[in-house]
């Protein structure tokens, strides 16, 4: 069984969306192609990778967001990991959202595994999936009034006075220690 080659898809993603598609790269450690989408036209990039005769990635094994509070505007990037089973290729796709608007477009009408991957992604990320059938808390207790996976709160508290940094192999917090 021969993998479908990634200057094949990323032809046809070029050819078919143009600057909709803002990169696609191979990354290094695994040689999985990595592709960046204009999230407005996630849903669209979806369909076709799952339509498309020659691509067929009609498996989407995983769907999850990452914070990356640093990159002002696209501070949320949501992730799809799709799967061609006949061939055996694996692509990433990834859309970055500002965390102020952190809305996209469901894929449920395209993957129905991405019900629940899109209710963790919202209940820890606060992503809302536009058009998602039952969108709501799936882990988290559903009075609860921030998205735990955010990186916006300290690690650690910095009032503790009841452990010793230095017993965990790193110098003291504390100023002047």
């Amino acid at each position: 069984m021969e993998k479908i080659p990634h200057a094949l898809i990323q032809e046809k993603l070029t050819n078919r969306y143009g600057s909709d598609i803002v990169s696609a790269v191979e990354e290094p450690l695994y040689k999985a192609l990595v592709i960046t989408v204009n999230p407005k036209r996630i849903t669209d990039v979806l369909k076709y990778l799952y339509d498309d005769k020659d691509l067929q990635f009609q498996f989407l094994t995983s769907l999850f967001a990452v914070h990356f509070p640093e990159r002002k505007g696209e501070e949320l990037e949501i992730v799809y990991l799709l799967h061609n089973l006949w061939k055996n290729t694996r692509i990433r796709l990834k859309a970055n959202i500002p965390i102020s608007n952190p809305v996209i477009d469901t894929a449920t009408n395209i993957f129905s595994t991405a019900n629940w991957m899109e209710r963790e992604t919202y209940d820890f990320f606060g992503v809302q999936f536009k058009g998602h059938p039952d969108l709501k808390r799936i882990l988290n207790v559903d009075s609860m009034d921030y998205f735990p996976m955010r990186k916006e709160y300290p690690l650690e508290e910095g009032s503790r006075i009841d452990k010793d940094d230095t017993m965990f192999g790193r110098e003291s917090l504390v100023e002047g220690n």
